[in-house]
């Protein structure tokens, strides 16, 4: 099929990759409803077949250069998160997210740390940049299943503004240890190009937060529905650009701009708006991620890999637990926020190459190499486990599918769970 592809022309090669793209997405997930599993996993799974280390159906440059679409679906899903950023959610859910926040994230990267160095003797570099890649969560995957069965809800306001501000907890904790490890090897040209993306990050921050404002203005009562959105998109594609020319996530400064927006205006008509404009961006998004998931890299993962994958789950779940006690959140966000908080992508492997560039050789290999491996794994375990978190959190209003969700609830009684 790629062969076929290839002969034709760029124009005819990259619109019959989108539609093929698409198809297989939609096509995919008619088995996963079947086995009652979010889209976002249907998604996924389709890109890994029709991806280049399977059936290679789609060309590799044209997988390659739309890269772009992952900048685009996440200043979306971040624009609409910044949604559930209100201050009357504040008030209901109160600051204690921010320390919710650093203990679960905080939890899992000591778990990953010490579990790495005290088991397989690894050196205190790698195992203190792998803690701290893994304090990062994925948001994608989750909003895209909290999108899917329009779940709502306090349970949904703490896990949205947690997995949000899990990057920023990210981005602070590995330039923080970046910086000890090029200090102790005496590259202190070196901190700099570790500090830039903060700053980077600050910057990007305060245009999503003008572009807020902006929008708030710009929106008057006469503005037609697709001026609007005409007007939404353009700014998000600009900040999102923005972000691409210094190589940062568009995620905290979009959701900036959602949050701006939410608070200036009320109004919650344009985010409905973007809900209906973006399923095929999503779709896309999450197909092509599966695309570039090489499931070869699950023979270089061995003991080690598989000891980041369930150690990170235990220590973000045990974060989370401890986190809500702390806060004094309800026993639903206690007992389920955690498995909520599993997938891994997007900013992790971002810092993963980059701590393949702090650390020498083979080593540096091997992070990578775990850290893109056992995304495939996250991304695929964690839609499931998400769905399961908002069906016990009774986040999910039954009305909306009530057949499915009764199954899947007396199949889960049944079960024992």
């Amino acid at each position: 099929m790629e062969s076929i592809l290839n002969r034709l022309d760029s124009t005819t090669t990259v619109l019959l990759s989108l539609s093929i793209i698409m198809l297989a997405g939609f096509l995919l997930t008619r088995l996963t409803k079947l086995a009652r599993l979010p889209n976002v996993t249907g998604y996924i799974i389709s890109g890994i077949l029709i991806g280049p280390y399977v059936l290679n159906i789609i060309p590799t440059e044209v997988s390659e250069g739309m890269s772009f679409i992952n900048d685009i679906a996440l200043g979306f899903i971040a624009f609409g998160v910044g949604r559930y950023f209100k201050k009357e959610a504040f008030k209901e859910i109160g600051f204690g997210i921010i320390t919710l926040t650093l203990f679960e994230a905080i939890t899992a990267g000591v778990f990953i740390t010490i579990f790495m160095r005290l088991v397989f003797r690894l050196n205190w570099s790698f195992c203190l940049l792998l803690g701290a890649i893994a304090t990062a969560t994925a948001p994608a995957s989750t909003m895209a299943t909290i999108r899917q069965y329009h779940a709502r809800g306090v349970f949904v306001n703490t896990l949205l503004q947690v997995v949000a501000l899990d990057d920023a907890v990210c981005l602070i904790v590995f330039s923080l240890v970046a910086a000890i490890i090029n200090t102790a090897k005496g590259g202190a040209v070196a901190i700099m190009d570790i500090l830039l993306p903060i700053i980077y990050n600050i910057i990007a921050l305060s245009v999503g937060f003008g572009s807020g404002l902006i929008l708030s203005k710009l929106m008057t009562p006469k503005r037609s529905e697709d001026n609007r959105l005409i007007l939404t998109v353009s700014m998000l594609l600009g900040i999102a650009g923005l972000c691409a020319i210094v190589d940062i996530s568009p995620l905290l400064s979009c959701m900036l701009f959602g949050t701006v927006y939410i608070n200036k205006t009320k109004d919650k008509e344009l985010h409905k708006q973007m809900s209906r404009f973006s399923p095929p961006i999503l779709s896309i998004f999450f197909v092509v991620s599966g695309m570039n998931l090489d499931i070869g890299s699950f023979k270089t993962l061995g003991l080690i890999g598989v000891a980041y994958f369930v150690v990170r789950i235990a220590g973000k779940y045990l974060g989370a637990f401890l986190g809500s006690m702390v806060t004094g959140l309800t026993k639903e966000i206690r007992n389920y926020l955690g498995l909520a908080l599993i997938p891994q992508a997007g900013v992790s492997i971002g810092l993963a190459f980059l701590g393949k560039r702090i650390l020498p050789g083979a080593i540096g290999n091997m992070l990578l190499a775990i850290i893109l491996s056992s995304s495939v794994l996250y991304e695929l375990v964690g839609p499931a486990c998400a769905k399961y978190a908002l069906f016990k959190s009774e986040s999910i209003d039954l009305v909306k599918e009530p057949n499915s969700l009764c199954k899947t609830i007396s199949s889960a009684k049944g079960a024992g769970t």
